[in-house]
């Protein structure tokens, strides 16, 4: 190695110590009006103490029946969108991998025969027909990260494999609520259809009593059909809640990853979720929710690709080297005579690109405010989705305790009028419409209990459904 060489194998690396106090790459932060806007994300009039929520527990813990428990199990591994997720995992966590090693240098072989016959009025023609050489060598090139632009590179991977894996994660949690919801669901559809099985056979045996009052002469025929009407109307809303309980575990069938079939479960009256409603600061949504942190990840994706974008401003520091083994025929080229080493630096910079290099600063810079409208809806998102899940458990948690006591009167009222039916003290139409109030009103109860589960599921899953 001569002492050119030398020279610049010491000088090189003192440029580019200087160089990086022109570093231009800015460090990501959170944009000061996102954090305003979390600061109020969501609406309630109960103010929290502390930054516990609900949201800080597994879903594990949530739920209490262990049916369900194995069913969301069995969902998260074998749900189509789950492992769909994981594969998008894989792809960046392969582009993570690259970018981890964007500081080394690369290296590529060559081995290389070339054969010429030249013409001979060429420049050299008169003193060779042929030119012929063969040539095994390794050349190693190495670009400076003068500008930050290796290390934007590395952080935009980084984020866009972060982003992946809170996308898995937001999938998971709208898989688990959806398992949850249909299971409970399928739990009211039995309990509404035992209820109006029980109503149908009621009201075969009420069809009876009608019909021996008429023989009596207590009521008319048209008492008699009336009862009859009620009786099939009660036989339609089974059909119905028949069918829509079989469409529900095929839908729930699909959401396990499996081919539609009868469920597994339990009973909608042991169903209870023990946790409490705690809420926590509207700060803890952005660490929770997996579907807000995706988007900032997103954002900080695109901010770091806006740092490469402007790194393409400035000129760049590289250096090459090749070694290796050249001559003119394969016999003597691994000797040492044959051996050759180059070395190569080179500050080159763009002068005219026609206008790309700008276009692709405004384009990564236009994405990147994308992705900072694309945060704050999901902010805003986020506070609508809490907003409506903490209103729903408070409407349904009344709406529960006036539809007892609704039942509860309907019932007596509906027992009451078939009674003085039977002494002649009431008209059949008092008993009819008795007996529908007092069915439909069961059947509400119990489509108010399914939406009270609902609603806590909810608001678990829009507080991030456990996620940290």
């Amino acid at each position: 190695m001569g002492s050119s060489s030398i020279k610049i194998v010491w000088v090189l690396p003192a440029i580019l110590v200087m160089a990086q106090s022109c570093f231009v790459a800015k460090n990501y932060e959170r944009p000061e009006e996102i954090e305003a806007q979390a600061q109020k994300l969501f609406r309630t009039d109960s103010l929290p103490q502390d930054s516990l929520s609900m949201a800080d527990i597994s879903w594990r813990e949530l739920f209490t029946d262990p049916i369900l428990v194995g069913h969301i199990e069995k969902a998260l591994e074998n749900n189509i969108d789950i492992r769909i997720a994981l594969q998008q995992i894989m792809a960046a966590e392969a582009y993570l991998k690259q970018g981890k090693l964007g500081y080394l240098p690369s290296v590529n072989a060559t081995l290389q025969n070339s054969y010429q016959e030249t013409s001979g009025n060429s420049q050299f023609g008169n003193f060779f027909s042929t030119l012929s050489q063969n040539q095994l060598s390794a050349t190693a090139s190495w670009e400076a990260d003068v500008w930050g632009k290796i290390r934007s590179q590395k952080r935009a991977y980084e984020a866009g494999y972060l982003r992946s894996v809170a996308a898995h994660q937001a999938v998971k949690t709208r898989l688990i609520a959806n398992v949850a919801n249909t299971y409970y669901q399928i739990l009211s559809l039995d309990e509404q259809i035992n209820v109006t099985d029980t109503t149908v056979q009621t009201r075969s045996r009420s069809l009876e009593t009608t019909r021996a009052l008429k023989d009596a002469g207590s009521v008319t025929e048209v008492g008699v059909q009336q009862t009859e009407a009620q009786l099939y109307t009660a036989q339609a809303i089974l059909v119905n809640l028949k069918n829509q309980r079989r469409r529900l575990e095929n839908a729930f069938s699909i959401l396990l990853g499996e081919e539609p079939h009868a469920i597994e479960r339990g009973k909608l009256s042991e169903q209870y979720i023990s946790i409490k409603p705690e809420l926590g600061y509207s700060m803890s949504v952005l660490e929770n929710r997996p579907d807000v942190r995706a988007a900032e990840y997103e954002l900080v994706n695109a901010f770091e690709l806006t740092n490469v974008a402007r790194s393409n401003f400035y000129p760049s520091l590289s250096i090459s080297a090749t070694y290796g083994f050249q001559a003119v025929s394969p016999n003597p080229l691994l000797t040492p005579e044959s051996i050759f080493l180059q070395v190569v630096s080179s500050l080159s910079g763009p002068v005219f690109q026609r206008r790309a290099i700008k276009t692709q600063y405004e384009a990564a810079k236009a994405s990147q405010q994308q992705a900072v409208l694309n945060f704050r809806r999901s902010l805003l998102v986020a506070g609508q989705e809490v907003s409506n899940a903490l209103s729903d458990l408070n409407a349904t948690d009344s709406i529960v305790s006036i539809r007892q006591r609704e039942v509860g009167a309907y019932r007596k009222a509906s027992d009451y009028s078939q009674e003085l039916l039977n002494n002649g003290l009431a008209n059949y139409l008092e008993v009819l419409t008795a007996r529908q109030n007092a069915l439909n009103s069961s059947l509400q109860l119990i489509q108010n209990r399914q939406a009270q589960l609902s609603a806590l599921v909810n608001l678990y899953t829009a507080l991030g459904g456990g996620w940290k």
